[in-house]
């Protein structure tokens, strides 16, 4: 199944009062989101588009703003930025499209529903934003990316199909755009979790969505730790190192199809 910019947004079933469809200049995102060379030149040799697709706002979806002492979300932005293909490459390396999508993240003062397109891949992400806490009027990233490439990290049609319908405007909550956003940030983490379990099935609450993100941050660690401790062993010449290393792997694996279970 492939995806584009066009038919994705097409799928989110956006308002018209709430299209912009303008091109950001690319100079905008070096001189607000590149905070060193090395990201300037990784924009200035990557980046072939900026596309600034939405706004939603309480005026053009219906959904109130949210305010707290942490975070005010009075809009989210839909933006789409299109890579130039490499030479000898087909989409970025999966590395400079993560450091790409935190540079926009962190460049735009509103949560951002980002697509970032490479070749025949899209990635799409989404990020929390706080309050700066020694900045007054700084916003900066509250945890990590949470993204998804499409339609790679989705097991099958069948999941790729559920997760497409899970995006749309409509079926958000709508109490605040801050439940909004995290409606679509839940959406992804399911997608991410039928890759792990074979089906895509969205969250039934908001509790069971937590629960799924805790389950989902235990199965990367986890996974990095069995990576880690084979990596070790296989490395080890002492037999009873090797013996200890190994069952510490098989108790990392139980733990890991555990956090599965709660997926």
């Amino acid at each position: 199944m492939l995806l584009d910019v066009p038919g994705f947004i097409a799928s989110l079933g956006l308002p018209d009062g709430c299209r912009v469809d303008q091109r950001v200049p690319k100079k905008l995102l070096l001189e607000n989101g590149a905070p060193t060379a090395a990201d300037k030149r990784l924009i200035a040799d990557t980046v072939e588009e900026i596309q600034w697709v939405a706004a939603l706002k309480p005026n053009t979806i219906g959904v109130p703003d949210y305010r707290d002492d942490q975070r005010e979300y009075l809009e989210i932005a839909v933006l789409a930025v299109t890579l130039r293909s490499q030479p000898g490459q087909d989409k970025a390396k999966p590395a400079n499209a993560a450091r790409l999508a935190e540079l926009v993240h962190r460049a735009v003062p509103y949560p951002v529903l980002l697509l970032l397109c490479s070749g025949q891949s899209m990635t799409l992400s989404l990020a929390h934003k706080r309050w700066a806490q020694n900045e007054a009027g700084k916003v900066v990233l509250d945890g990590g990316l949470v993204a998804a490439s499409l339609p790679e990290d989705a097991p099958g049609a069948d999941a790729m199909d559920a997760f497409m319908q899970t995006v749309a405007l409509a079926r958000q909550p709508r109490s605040s755009l801050l439940a909004l956003y995290q409606g679509w940030m839940d959406g992804v983490q399911a997608l991410l979790a039928a890759k792990m379990t074979g089906a895509f099935k969205a969250a039934d609450s908001p509790k069971q969505a937590a629960a799924r993100r805790h389950a989902l941050q235990e199965c990367v660690r986890l996974e990095a730790e069995a990576a880690r401790l084979r990596a070790q062993a296989g490395k080890e010449k002492q037999l009873a190192r090797q013996v200890e290393l190994n069952l510490a792997l098989k108790r990392v694996l139980a733990q890991l199809a555990a956090a599965r279970e709660q997926l």
